[in-house]
Order: C-alpha cells, then sequence, then structure tokens
C-alpha cells in the first residue's frame, strides 16, 4: 500500500481512483463497512483505492486544545487500511490555510486535480471544506461538473454498547475512558491499543517480581481508565499475554500517570528503547493501595492468573472462529 504525506507526495501520473475522505480514527466497525465499500467498488472499476485523512485532526486547528483521545496514530490506521485492502492512503497536514478551502475549491485541488476521483464514497454526514459547509449533496452537485461519482453508504453498525447507539469513534473514546475495553472492542472489531517506546520507570515491578515494560504513549492518545487490565504485549512483532496496568502507583504514592504491562511467562526480557504495543482486552479491578507488601504481591498474582486464563480463552475461542 503506498503513503503519501500531503498532495505533493501523489505521483504525478496516477491515474482515475474511488476515494473516501474522513477522520477514520480508530478505523472501526462502522469505518470497515464504509472502507470495505470503497476497495470493493474500486476493484469492480480497475482502478486504485485511497483513504484520505489529516493531520492534525482538524478540531485542533478550527479550535486549539480541543484535540480529541485518538484511537490509533495515522501509522496504526495505516496498517488497518492496508488490512482491508486500501491501495493508497493520503494524510493532508491539516493547516489553518487548508481549513479555509471553500468546498468547491477542496473539491478542485484534491480530488479531481491530484486524485482524478471517478467515485467518491462517504456516509451521509460526511462535511468537508471552510466552516464544514460543504455536504454531499455539493459533492454529487460538484461531480456532475468534475466527472465523477458519489456513492452514499450507510455505516450505521450497532450493538450491545452504548445503548445501542451506532458504532462512532466518540463512543470508543468514551468506553475506553471510563475503562470499558470490552465495549470498546465491539465498536472497534479489535482491542484497543496503545503504543509508545518502552523507557525506565522507577523499576518497583522488577524489584517485586514483576518487571514490567514502562510504555511512553504518543501524544493525544485515548488511554483507559485508571486499574488494572488483561490483554497483550507486543514487541517486534511477537504478541505476549500481558496483566497490564494504567493510572498512578498509589501504593507507593507516585503521582505520573503510566501504562505497564508485565509479559506473562516471560523471564529476562530486555525492551528498553523498543517500540511496544499494548493491547487491552479485558477490565480486571481498579487502583488499590494494600496494607502490606505481602498483601499487594498476592493481588498481583491473582491479576496474572486472570489475565492468563482471560488471554487464552480468548485466543481459543479465536482460533475456533478463525
Amino acid at each position: 500500500m503506498q503513503r503519501w504525506r500531503g498532495l505533493e507526495d501523489i505521483p504525478q501520473d496516477w491515474g482515475r481512483s474511488v476515494v473516501t475522505i474522513g477522520s477514520y480514527d480508530g478505523v472501526h466497525r462502522g469505518h470497515q463497512l464504509l472502507v470495505g465499500r470503497v476497495v470493493e467498488r474500486a476493484r469492480e472499476l480497475g482502478v486504485p483505492s485511497v483513504v484520505v485523512t489529516f493531520d492534525p485532526h482538524p478540531s485542533e486547528v478550527v479550535r486549539p486544545g480541543s484535540h480529541p483521545p485518538l484511537l490509533a496514530p495515522h501509522h496504526r490506521r495505516a496498517e488497518l487500511m492496508a488490512e482491508l485492502g486500501v491501495d493508497a492512503v493520503l494524510i493532508l497536514p491539516f493547516t489553518t490555510e487548508f481549513s479555509k478551502l471553500s468546498p468547491a475549491d477542496f473539491v478542485v485541488k484534491v480530488l479531481v486535480d491530484k486524485l482524478h476521483a471517478k467515485l467518491v464514497v462517504e456516509g451521509p454526514n460526511f462535511r468537508f471544506g471552510h466552516r464544514a459547509a460543504g455536504d454531499v449533496e455539493f459533492l454529487k452537485e460538484l461531480g456532475g461538473t468534475y466527472d465523477y461519482d458519489v456513492e452514499v453508504v450507510d455505516l450505521y453498525v450497532g450493538g450491545t454498547v452504548g445503548d445501542g447507539a451506532p458504532f462512532s469513534s466518540t463512543l470508543a473514546r468514551r468506553l475506553v475512558a471510563e475503562g470499558d475495553v470490552t465495549g470498546a472492542m465491539e465498536v472497534l472489531g479489535r482491542p484497543h491499543r496503545v503504543e509508545g517506546v518502552v523507557v525506565r520507570g522507577a523499576q518497583r515491578g522488577r524489584e517485586l517480581g514483576f518487571p514490567t515494560a514502562n510504555v511512553e504513549t504518543l501524544p493525544h492518545t485515548a488511554i483507559p481508565a485508571d486499574g488494572v487490565y488483561a490483554g497483550w504485549l507486543t514487541v517486534g512483532g511477537e504478541a505476549m499475554p500481558a496483566a497490564i496496568s494504567v493510572g498512578t502507583n498509589v501504593q507507593f504514592d507516585a503521582t505520573e500517570r503510566t501504562v505497564e504491562a508485565y509479559a506473562i511467562d516471560r523471564v529476562g526480557l530486555d525492551l528498553y528503547g523498543m517500540h511496544a504495543a499494548v493491547d487491552f482486552l479485558a477490565y480486571l479491578r481498579g487502583m488499590e493501595k494494600f496494607e502490606t507488601i505481602d498483601a499487594l504481591l498476592e493481588r498481583m498474582a491473582d491479576d496474572v492468573r486472570r489475565a492468563r486464563e482471560l488471554v487464552a480463552a480468548h485466543e481459543k475461542a479465536a482460533a475456533v472462529a478463525g
């Protein structure tokens, strides 16, 4: 899959394509439905599929300080798009100047002059251009002038979480913030992930016999509520069952909020300086302060046991389903 950062990265000989535009934070199940349709139509038409997204999130430019917590960084979104069969991802730097493009100018500069859109696929609530003045009806109107078609896909997907609300990035962020990572997994279609470099912490876990990878998360990451979770720690392509702690270490009156993962049944790992991903499967308990270190160790051992069992059960179910 090709990845372009800015219009100037698009090959000059790029031909017609099927395009969709949006933030696509999280690439949740609604997004997957729409992007799947983009890939399907592109193959039917014999042209490449392109996803256009933005960096930073448009809200940060339009309303500074309002950047939402991100469910997935751009490189992760690109990985997920590639898994869906997308041929190219275009990340447009969203600047103040760019935000002032009228809907018509946006269509000409991006869809017509650079991507030579043959078909544009969007959800019914798609808005674009300065002050979000453009909508799908205006997009269709310009299509008659610039020789492209527009297909509107109902990306409604719902389930048991959110009282039946449509799956959305907003819902997934709320569930993550509440610590309901199981609910977030239903929306996303996979466990919520946070990423970063493993850095040195206070090393109390090592002293207690449970050495953890302290993951320095990326800016604006959607981090689950404080607590202990079951999940995976992935380093170098290897996913290891893990017990995960999020929050300040209340046992030792720490003040810095961290994400730390203990790779279950692994000994002698040296992960400092390596890029790691932490995937959240299930919430185990809230953060607690224990009367004694022995009581803490007993609870940590129980956390590890429960995490081991939950991950093993999930992986077994996934193997049967797959």
